[in-house]
């Protein structure tokens, strides 16, 4: 029954004013009844502490480091060690925000659910809107990687490649990404077996990837050359953060751990735990591979150069197995991104969905596997679309830009839910509160600043399209009176 439905004998609601609607709030107590509730979808807590940490690892290290490491070295030079601390330092200070929203508000939906209890519906559906631009766009870029990868297996191992025809999206020399479109469809078939299945095959990928950047950083620091940083910040502090602003939406993985909120147990612990060490091993991977790499060959060598850190490899060590190696281990590695993605916008459209925001096809679970099935189908099948044919520079851009705004939403919240909830129960606090953040906020703003103008442009129609979809649709469905 929608709000302004009524029984029969009973005088007709008044529909409330567009404003009211812009900016009614759901309770934190509402969300966490709902997902207490059997009425409330259905998904089953059966996720602990260490898997939900490897899904924050599994979100996070693979195409930050296994591809834009060759997009943001030419922009910066071996300053793109700079930008990832710069990228690291404002992904700290809103991981520290999400832990204590996430502690006091643990349910599925990530910042659109922290959004919806303290910004107001329309913030919270314009977040949600950007989440979805996020994931969708994220998971469509780290496909396109994965193809790459495995054409340079393949070149290794065999001696030939896939034609660039079928293995390259428009733009890059080719007309479809067909590897990126099946990568992501398979995905979408582990997830729709269930939250617990896809978690484990998740930390079996994460433990071989991190062994496999561990063999790229023992041995590629054996051909290191201080003279290869020289000139240090060749492009000054503009290219610095660019490049900063093009790795950040490899640190998508902290909204990850967030989206799970539903199906973790002991939430308002495990969430900051799992969100801060995944932060922690995050940063110490991405900062010494890429101090590895940027030392291991000019800077100037990194633009076009695909699969590079397994060239790196063949460059230094002279022989051929490590280059195999790290393929076969990208290979594999990067299907845990890709599956944590699609797993995360998942979520968010499931709870958008049990808001009345979007159709309750969305929010339907299974009650054989607890997972929201033909959700699951949709969004695979709009990603693997997305990854055959988008370029990836293109798809970076756009997923920088929606993980800031969201992340900014985030920080913001916990300022607003400090003054209208102060008594609710929190699992985790921010240290050092309101300057971090309000920091937060400011290095997410520098990130922002960097982006370039075309990515705003898309940005604004994604948003403008959200903005039609709500006054035509979903304000006269939303379960909030």
């Amino acid at each position: 029954m929608r709000p302004t439905d009524v029984l029969p004998g009973q005088p007709p609601r008044a529909r409330p004013g567009l404003r009211h609607q812009l900016l009614r709030r759901k309770p934190p107590e509402a969300f966490l009844a709902e997902a207490e509730s059997p009425a409330g979808g259905g998904l089953r807590r059966t996720v602990g502490a260490f898997q939900l940490t490897m899904i924050g690892i599994g979100a996070t290290v693979g195409t930050g480091i296994f591809f834009a490491l060759n997009a943001a070295v030419p922009e910066a030079g071996p300053a793109v060690l700079v930008s990832f601390v710069i990228g690291a330092v404002a992904a700290a200070l809103t991981a520290l925000c999400y832990a204590e929203l996430a502690s006091a508000v643990p349910v599925s939906g990530s910042s659109y659910s922290y959004a919806y209890a303290t910004l107001g519906e329309f913030a919270a559906y314009a977040v949600g809107w950007c989440l979805l631009l996020e994931y969708a766009v994220s998971g469509a870029a780290i496909a396109v990687s994965w193809g790459q990868y495995l054409n340079d297996l393949t070149q290794r191992v065999f001696g030939v490649q896939m034609p660039a025809a079928v293995s390259a999206p428009p733009g890059q020399g080719g007309y479809l990404n067909v590897p990126g479109a099946v990568l992501v469809l398979l995905c979408g078939l582990l997830l729709v077996r269930g939250a617990r299945e896809s978690a484990l095959v998740n930390t079996v990928m994460v433990l071989l990837k991190l062994a496999v950047l561990g063999l790229f950083v023992t041995l590629g620091a054996t051909g290191f050359d201080p003279a290869h940083l020289h000139p240090f910040a060749p492009m000054g502090m503009a290219g610095i953060g660019a490049a900063a602003s093009t790795v950040f939406f490899s640190f998508i993985g902290l909204d990850a751990v967030s989206t799970a909120g539903e199906e973790v147990r002991n939430p308002r612990r495990t969430l900051p735990l799992a969100i801060i060490g995944a932060l922690l091993a995050v940063t110490t991977v991405y900062v010494l591979v890429a101090l590895v790499g940027v030392g291991a060959q000019p800077w100037t060598a990194f633009a076009g150069q695909e699969a590079g850190l397994s060239a790196i490899l063949a460059k230094v060590t002279g022989a051929g197995w490590p280059g195999v190696l790290l393929s076969a281990g990208a290979v594999l590695s990067i299907v845990s991104v890709t599956l944590v993605v699609l797993y995360g916008q998942t979520r968010i459209l499931y709870s958008m969905g049990r808001d009345g925001m979007l159709p309750a096809v969305f929010h339907r679970v299974d009650p054989r596997t607890g997972t929201p099935v033909l959700g699951t189908a949709l969004v695979s099948g709009f990603v693997a679309v997305l990854a055959a044919v988008c370029p990836l520079d293109v798809l970076a851009d756009l997923t920088s830009l929606g993980t800031l705004v969201a992340f900014v939403v985030v920080s913001v919240g916990v300022i607003i839910l400090r003054r209208t909830a102060p008594g609710l129960d929190r699992g985790f606090k921010v240290p050092g509160y309101p300057v971090v953040p309000l920091l937060s906020v400011a290095f997410c703003g520098y990130l922002l600043a960097g982006l370039p103008l075309p990515t705003y442009l898309m940005f604004a129609g994604w948003l403008a399209l959200a903005l039609a979809v709500y006054l035509g649709y979903s304000r006269h469905r939303s379960r909030l009176p």
